[in-house]
């Protein structure tokens, strides 16, 4: 419905410049975010892929016999116009990665392959349900396990959670306060526009007008100088461009240290492409988003960890339109200064008919839950019983993956 997505794109910044602008004023008077034992004022952004990633292109088993004639055309090899970039001696990075290639060397970035939610069946809106929420089945969607996660905190370091888009992901959506900034793709309206709004609600509401005054500050420090909008601009440089504004928010002194943010556009059906193509220029676009974070955190990447997730895999075996079908194992990224990385964590299931799942998907010998439970018990200090009771309820089994973290 194209009408209503218009209207949505036209109104939600401006209640971001508004009522986010309050939530922005309300920084300076929070408690700094920061593990004292340690020194430490860590920074954790989350980023969710919808639409299902195929791990098995972004990180290919170049070492398993059986890869290549099940990605068929569009599987990556090691060699040719345009190889896969090595990480080991079993596994290679799609080429339109070379900036997670390089965080990789650094030991800033890590891949967990044949990973996935406990989700076991093939609805993106199930799936994404399940991924953002926390919970083991879909259908309890008032809260997602960010949000949660922030109202565990202790009370001392409790911050505002940043929400980077048009709506708030549900993975930051809760009792936990937050605060939105997405790009306006609109021109701006002139300085002394905005100065004379300030003016008039300043005389009739003072609190709207203190609003307004946050939020055009807000702006302000997400856009910068350099970031003008760029009508009609292409996905790639979308990605890098809410990357560039949410790394600006979160290195401000008294911005938000908790951070989440979906990309769209992953279900690759048809057309995918290998070394080139659809896929490739998606994976470019968060590869280069990766890389703003990076360059826009400065000193404070040395703390940071991002997570990037998706709602399942796709199927090891391409389909006749030179796609991929939904599937169940995938792979989840992770970087950042903070980040134990230079390695591939995988417990590989191979790809064998009778080892595929139902005869058709990579098996997952990982549970996200897991990994997303070592992320926030080693970077943001909560307990397993924390994580298993309320971040992430019923998972009590799904233990802590240890070692994720320097």
């Amino acid at each position: 419905m194209p009408g209503r997505d218009t209207r949505s794109s036209l109104l939600v910044p401006r209640r971001a410049l508004l009522l986010g602008g309050a939530a922005f004023a309300a920084w300076a008077y929070a408690p700094k975010f920061a593990r004292a034992e340690a020194g430490r004022d860590p920074r954790l952004v989350v980023i969710i892929l919808r639409g299902a990633l195929d791990g098995l292109a972004t990180v290919a088993p170049l070492g398993d016999p059986d890869y290549a004639a099940l990605h068929g055309a569009i599987a990556l090899a090691s060699d040719g116009a345009h190889p896969a970039l090595p990480l080991d001696a079993m596994f290679g990075l799609h080429p339109a990665m070379p900036e997670f290639a390089r965080m990789y060397r650094d030991k800033h970035a890590a891949v967990v392959h044949a990973v996935a939610t406990p989700y076991r069946e093939r609805s993106h809106f199930d799936g994404q349900d399940v991924l953002e929420s926390g919970f083991a089945g879909p259908g309890r969607v008032q809260s997602g396990w960010l949000n949660r996660a922030l109202e565990a905190l202790p009370r001392g370091e409790r911050v505002n959670g940043l929400a980077v888009g048009p709506t708030t992901p549900l993975v930051l959506r809760g009792a936990a306060p937050t605060v939105g900034w997405a790009p306006v793709n609109l021109p701006n309206a002139a300085d002394d526009t905005a100065m004379r709004l300030v003016d008039l609600y300043q005389q009739r509401d003072p609190a709207l007008a203190a609003a307004l005054s946050q939020g055009l500050l807000l702006d302000k420090i997400a856009q910068g100088d350099e970031m003008k909008p760029k009508p009609g601009g292409n996905p790639v440089a979308a990605m890098r461009q809410v990357a560039r504004g949410a790394a600006k928010l979160m290195a401000a002194d008294d911005g938000p240290r908790i951070a989440a943010l979906a990309f769209d556009g992953w279900d690759t059906h048809a057309n995918e492409g290998g070394p080139v193509g659809r896929l490739a220029q998606l994976l470019s676009g968060l590869d280069g988003a990766l890389a703003e974070f990076e360059t826009g955190l400065g000193a404070h990447w040395r703390d940071s960890a991002i997570v990037v997730a998706t709602e399942f895999g796709r199927t090891a075996k391409i389909n006749g339109t030179s796609g991929t079908d939904h599937g169940t194992g995938t792979v989840a990224l992770l970087a950042g200064g903070a980040v134990n990385g230079g390695r591939v964590i995988a417990d590989w299931p191979g790809l064998k008919p009778a080892q595929l799942f139902e005869a058709r998907d990579l098996v997952p010998t990982t549970d996200l839950r897991g990994i997303l439970k070592g992320v926030l018990r080693d970077h943001l200090g909560l307990s397993e019983r924390v994580l298993a009771d309320s971040v992430f309820p019923d998972s009590a089994l799904v233990k802590p993956v240890a070692g994720l973290l320097v």
